[in-house]
């Protein structure tokens, strides 16, 4: 279709315009799987535990790592994204293509999505250049998405259809997730994961597949006369640029939110791409961390749509909308609070006291090769190796030993091509062989020993107390080794594994809900009744802003998987509604004319904002490890508050029915010209 089949949204019948309210919706649907499975829940959580491996001696290190290359990552696809924006934004309205754009971009970032299934331990490299393939598509084709919304939706149904979308991306995202959370769970793991990388292909798959509605139901858009068609559209598209760059004191109040929106934006973008991989810092195993993510895609979808009828002056329930909404805003954070206070560790998921050395066993803690902790006998000698320092020996005899208080240790160690084998044993019964070859020198993936027993019912459990572990070089080697070799770094004795019950963070969420649900409608809202009827689109923006800033504290102090899920649960009443109605403001002061080069610069706001805030992250990260020697992700969470009060106090400097008025002139200025 072209755009002589285009007919305007407010004089098309309620049956074709709901058609195409559902197919631009739709795309929300299709690329959300990505948004939720590759940038947020499951690949930030595999390139920490799989990709990363290596990169650092002990696991909590290379976790620390990991989190800021994650970081530096998302900033490199984003950065990349927002220097094509604007182009690819102009070039759409010249040539009348966003559709042709919104296909190829989304291509790109289906052939980068579907190449992770190739992914492996180690290949973190690998894993940033695919993503960022991946990245680049998906947000290149948001920009002609986000172009199609003041083409498709009537004027007074912006926020609700931009509200919509979101709510829809959310239930598709989350159904996703929920199938490849049991492809992870049923299919195979460790040592080829097939079950997390063919979840990477299913995301592609799905993409693909819900990307045709909104390419074959919705026509073309008009797009505003720019000059002489047979100009070359790159050419064109610069000089469109310069233009804009030129008028654009003409869009003072625009200008302004994009301002805001880039500041306020690099907050959200952040929590976002660094939640999962930050709970994996803390020490929160990927199951939780996925399931939370999940519950976030679900609860997501009726707080987006609530956030989008709270603005509509017609909508009778926006006080009831409101009230609940700072209900949940106050008490769950005080329900954490309490319920770590009443509920035992076992329960919350929050960490056990660390083992304890005794007068015979060291306790949890990381001892370095050199360390007295580590018994050797034979002939044993320091050295560098890989720029780490070790033990070293060729000693067919030697042998390494560790008494330890707890229920098991890592041992890092080092590969090469003249490095022989050796064995484990464990309170003197042998437990496994270590075949130390390598073609190149390279430290090794941890191994971990744990000691086992059986519990009351016969089935193997963790076995707690003191325990020594002995390494012995066997003199042996692989025949394609030329030595016997064995070099030891350093030996981790791990800290008591978490353990939750899910069972009571679900009833204390819901129970918390129905109160808040009851409270909301038959008491609070009476004294909102004043406050809802005045609160806009940007005022409900600057409501979510307030409540980031309550998770960006609170996201600091958590260290417990009750806490981590009632996190993820206050995110979710904010996160869709927030990036909904900044959509939609944008688009209510944009000229629909121009609608393609204007939301190019709203993606380039939108991926400045996603750069510069993971390169904070990381930067705080690495400012952290610094002074501290431990590279903890914290401090950086803290530092995202900021971003959202220098926003939201921008974001009041808007005068939004101005910029309307500007956007309104400028559409009928063109529409009499053509």
């Amino acid at each position: 279709m072209t755009a002589a089949n285009w007919i305007p949204a407010s004089r098309l019948d309620d049956a074709a315009y709901r058609r195409r309210r559902w197919a631009w919706a739709f795309y929300d649907w299709a690329n959300s799987a990505f948004a939720t499975t590759i940038l947020a829940a499951v690949l930030p959580t595999y390139y920490s535990d799989v990709a990363s491996v290596g990169i650092a001696p002990t696991v909590e290190a290379s976790r620390g790592i990991a989190t800021g290359y994650w970081s530096l990552t998302l900033s490199i696809g984003l950065l990349i994204v927002a220097a094509l924006s604007p182009i690819l934004g102009a070039v759409a309205d010249i040539q009348r293509g966003k559709k042709r754009m919104l296909a190829i971009s989304a291509g790109a970032g289906i052939v980068g999505t579907g190449l992770l299934v190739l992914v492996g331990t180690g290949d973190w490299l690998l894993a940033s250049l695919f993503f960022i393939l991946g990245r680049i598509g998906f947000g290149a084709a948001n920009i002609f998405y986000d172009a199609l919304l003041p083409h498709v939706a009537r004027a007074e149904d912006v926020d609700s259809l931009s509200s919509f979308g979101y709510a829809l991306g959310y239930a598709g995202g989350g159904l996703l997730l929920f199938l490849n959370v049991l492809m992870i769970r049923f299919l195979p793991g460790a040592p080829d994961y097939w079950g997390v990388r063919l979840s990477f292909l299913s995301v592609a798959i799905w993409w693909a597949i819900f990307t045709v509605p909104v390419l074959r139901a919705i026509p073309e858009p008009p797009a505003a006369d720019l000059g002489d068609a047979r100009q070359n559209p790159i050419t064109a598209s610069f000089g469109r640029l310069r233009k804009t760059f030129r008028d654009i004191r003409s869009y003072t109040e625009l200008l302004k939110f994009l301002v805001a929106f880039w500041i306020y934006n690099d907050g959200i973008g952040t929590i976002i791409g660094v939640a999962a991989i930050y709970g994996a810092a803390l020490g929160i195993g990927s199951v939780e961390i996925v399931g939370a993510l999940l519950m976030v895609q679900f609860v997501g979808v009726p707080f987006a749509i609530v956030f989008g009828r709270i603005p509509r002056p017609d909508e009778t329930r926006r006080a009831f909308y409101l009230a609940f909404l700072i209900w949940n805003a106050v008490t769950i954070p005080l329900l954490s609070f309490a319920a770590l206070r009443v509920l035992p560790p076992e329960v919350t998921g929050a960490p056990f006291p660390p083992y304890e050395a005794t007068d015979a066993a060291v306790g949890a803690g990381v001892y370095q090769s050199d360390d007295a902790a580590i018994v050797l006998a034979g002939e044993w000698r320091a050295e560098t190796v890989n720029n780490a320092g070790h033990i070293v020996t060729d000693d067919p005899s030697a042998a390494a030993a560790i008494t330890f208080n707890g229920h098991g240790v890592r041992i890092t160690r080092a590969l090469g091509p003249d490095y022989g084998i050796a064995a484990l044993e464990l309170d003197g019964e042998a437990i496994a062989v270590l075949d130390n070859i390598s073609p190149a020198v390279q430290q090794a993936d941890p191994y971990t020993v744990e000691a086992l027993a059986p519990d009351a019912e016969g089935e193997p459990a963790l076995d707690v107390g003191e325990h020594t572990l002995v390494i012995r070089n066997t003199g042996e080697r692989n025949p394609d080794s030329t030595g016997t070799r064995l070099a030891i770094d350093l030996i981790e004795v791990m800290a008591p594994p978490r353990a939750y019950d899910l069972i009571p963070v679900v009833i204390v969420i819901v129970a918390n809900e129905v109160i808040g649900l009851a409270l909301s409608w038959f008491v609070l809202q009476r004294f909102l009744t004043g406050w809802a009827a005045g609160m806009t689109t940007k005022r409900g923006i600057l409501l979510a802003l307030v409540i980031y800033t309550v998770i960006s504290v609170w996201g600091y102090m958590i260290d417990s998987v009750l806490e981590f899920w009632l996190l993820a649960f206050l995110v979710a009443t904010v996160q869709g509604g927030s990036q909904a109605l900044s959509r939609s403001l944008y688009a209510s002061m944009s000229p629909a004319a121009k609608s393609g080069e204007f939301f190019g610069f709203f993606s380039v706001s939108e991926k400045f904002a996603g750069i510069i805030g993971p390169i904070i992250f990381a930067a705080v990260i690495a400012a952290t490890a610094a002074a501290t020697g431990i590279p903890s992700p914290r401090p950086a969470v803290l530092s995202i508050v900021v971003l959202f009060i220098v926003g939201g106090f921008l974001l009041v400097r808007v005068d939004v029915e101005k910029g309307r008025r500007i956007a309104q002139e400028e559409d009928a200025r063109l529409e009499t010209a053509l």
